[in-house]
């Protein structure tokens, strides 16, 4: 399976990938914004670099996919074009995509980004408000998109293993 988690920053996709490789031996945490931290000088072009580690993020899914291991991806996506890519490469490989969007209030959101233990807070509360609601417009677009309702961390994982259990849908 590849697994999108997709959601605003600060809503847990990070936290609930790792809790789902910790739970299924070899499914790989595919997090883009680490790949593209391993890129040397990424901040001079941060657009490049970013293409970059899609494009390497998509040649790792490749293989580790083909082995018959899980592969999940948490990542603020609000445009349509890399999850267009990422369901394509599913397609080839022969496997299930499933698209998650983590929601919750602009509020929630927010505090949560603002709290959490990052050395790297460049976004400001309006481009966190943009982001929301560029992610909800893009909802409107992706029908199969199946969505959790964030809460604790622990309630969230449930409720994400649930969806991944019932099929398409929205909850």
């Amino acid at each position: 399976m590849l697994l999108l988690l997709n959601g605003p920053p600060g809503v847990g996709k990070s936290t609930l990938a790792a809790r789902y490789v910790d739970e299924h031996p070899l499914a790989l945490n595919l997090d883009i914004d680490v790949l593209r931290g391993q890129l040397g000088r990424w901040q001079d072009d941060p657009v490049t670099a970013g293409l970059a580690a899609r494009a390497l993020a998509l040649a790792a899914a490749r293989t580790h996919l083909a082995a018959g291991h899980d592969v999940v991806v948490p990542q603020f996506l609000a445009r349509v074009e890399f999850i267009l890519q990422l369901e394509a490469l599913a397609a080839e490989v022969g496997v299930d995509f499933v698209e998650v969007v983590l929601l919750d209030s602009k509020e929630n959101v927010q505090r949560r980004f603002q709290a959490r233990d990052d050395p790297v807070k460049h976004t400001d509360p309006a481009a966190l408000s943009a982001m929301h609601d560029r992610l909800l417009a893009l909802l409107a677009d992706r029908p199969r998109a199946r969505i959790v309702h964030t809460t604790g961390i622990h309630e969230t994982y449930n409720a994400l293993r649930h969806t991944l259990g019932r099929g398409t849908g929205r909850q």
